[in-house]
């Protein structure tokens, strides 16, 4: 069903809702308002679909995972070698064969460049699609795609929520990746689950707290409805009753069987938690996969710091992908995290394709930007000596995308021989997300209002990827 009014009006605001309420005999009142509201249903058709997004923050090498150089100058391509893949003519980096045994069931897009080289820019213009107001710090002016697929599904109820986001502890606020709603409003940021999903000691707080008290829970709310009925009673504005039912939807959620279910790795054989690797990043592709097939429409899991997947920290690492000399030797950092990244995402591919969730599931793993070609060589912070590393470099980056139906084992685009910029199919992070909107069934020409009330469409430009339409 397409819906022919293109501007939604947004949240209803305070003032709207007590307007609503007292608006008289020719009005409605608010219980009337949403009564007529939950009578009119979805406002666009809900396709069984569904994305992950793995985020890489920092901005992982292209030229030391999926676009390498081997022939480029020496203090370009770096000391990495290029292995084959199961697909003729694609070689990725020797220190992911888990993912060269599974390159037919993925894509890499190597033509994707934008013009923001700060962290915070980068997070903003990749996050939001948008090209934002400055180029630095991770406060949003637009709001995170997550939050505009929360928005237009935001009356799908299916037991578990519509959008979730795993991030370390300490870094799982929504303005550290530029992950915030912006003028959506909060009720449109991502239901945040911090934490170390590996971790025996691991849990959702929001929901396990509510399990060891239910009893109580159930008790408070018998006795809230016999003080809710007297103040229906004397509220003639219809907002107590609002409120109650905002409430009871909220508590329903946050105890619901099947979030918690989908939470709770220990249903996973032990087989298959080997499979993804038992440390923090393999057990966050896993509860994932749980979560997209359990219903949540948007989950991003943060894959940020190898260090606390049981690995030796090194003193030439960094907690990051930001892998500039001053932070780390790239190369010894990266033979760490590489190869826990390869174990976690050729296990997830191949659960989601093994399980018949490629057509539902649509997965994609990126970062903000990619590296500088030319490697530099600077004292390191932490060592005092001299070690080589990439700096910040937005012309040029790879992307991995694998199911919603799509075509795979193919690259789309090419950079130069020095890995600088696109040489071919030039893309910007907008086709990107109008990909990821086709396939979610999201309308890019509705509108939302800003701050200022002027209608803002879901995608201002952007055209999906060809190659990966089927």
């Amino acid at each position: 069903m397409k819906n022919s009014q293109k501007h939604c009006q947004g949240p209803v605001s305070r003032r709207d809702f007590m307007r609503l309420g007292t608006a008289g005999l020719g009005g409605l009142s608010l219980a009337e308002f949403l009564r007529l509201k939950a009578e009119a249903g979805p406002a666009f058709d809900d396709p069984d679909t569904s994305v992950i997004y793995v985020w890489l923050p920092g901005g992982p090498p292209h030229m030391e995972t999926f676009d390498m150089k081997p022939n480029a100058p020496s203090d370009y391509r770096g000391i990495f070698n290029p292995i084959p893949t199961n697909v003729p003519g694609i070689d990725i980096c020797e220190h992911m064969p888990r993912l060269a045994r599974v390159a037919d069931r993925f894509t890499l897009i190597r033509s994707i460049a934008h013009e923001f080289a700060d962290h915070g820019g980068g997070h903003k213009r990749f996050m939001t699609s948008r090209v934002p107001k400055t180029p630095v710090n991770t406060v949003n002016d637009a709001p995170a795609v997550g939050s505009i697929v929360a928005k237009y599904f935001e009356q799908r109820d299916v037991g578990v929520p519509n959008y979730i986001c795993n991030a370390p502890n300490g870094r799982h606020g929504i303005d550290v990746f530029a992950m915030g709603s912006a003028y959506l409003g909060p009720s449109y940021a991502p239901f945040t689950v911090p934490g170390n999903p590996a971790d025996e000691k691991f849990e959702v707080q929001n929901v396990s707290l509510l399990k060891e008290i239910e009893d109580r829970l159930d008790d408070r709310k018998l006795l809230l409805r016999g003080f809710d009925k007297l103040r229906r009673d004397i509220d003639q504005t219809g907002l107590m009753e609002a409120q109650d039912h905002f409430h009871e939807k909220a508590v329903s959620l946050i105890t619901s069987d099947r979030t918690r279910k989908a939470f709770d790795l220990s249903q996973e054989s032990d087989e298959l938690r080997d499979k993804y690797g038992r440390h923090c990043w393999g057990q966050r592709a896993l509860l994932a996969r749980r979560l997209v097939e359990a219903g949540s429409k948007f989950v991003t899991m943060v894959m940020e710091n190898p260090y606390q997947s049981g690995v030796e920290w090194l003193k030439n690492g960094t907690y990051n992908w930001d892998s500039h000399a001053v932070n780390c030797h790239m190369f010894d950092d990266a033979r760490v995290r590489l190869p826990i990244l390869d174990q976690a995402i050729a296990a997830l591919i191949e659960d989601i394709h093994n399980r018949g969730l490629d057509k539902k599931v649509l997965l994609v793993v990126t970062g903000e930007f990619g590296r500088t070609p030319r490697i530099s060589v600077t004292k390191g912070s932490q060592t005092g000596v001299d070690q080589p590393g990439r700096d910040h470099w937005p012309q040029a980056m790879s992307v991995l995308v694998t199911g919603g139906g799509m075509p795979t084992g193919q690259v789309v685009g090419s950079t130069n021989s020095k890995g600088e910029h696109p040489q071919d199919r030039p893309l910007t992070p907008n086709d990107f997300w109008a990909t990821i909107y086709k396939h979610l069934g999201v309308d890019t020409q509705v509108e939302y209002p800003d701050f200022s009330g002027r209608p803002m469409p879901i995608l201002p430009f952007g055209e999906p990827i060809r190659e990966l339409i089927s």
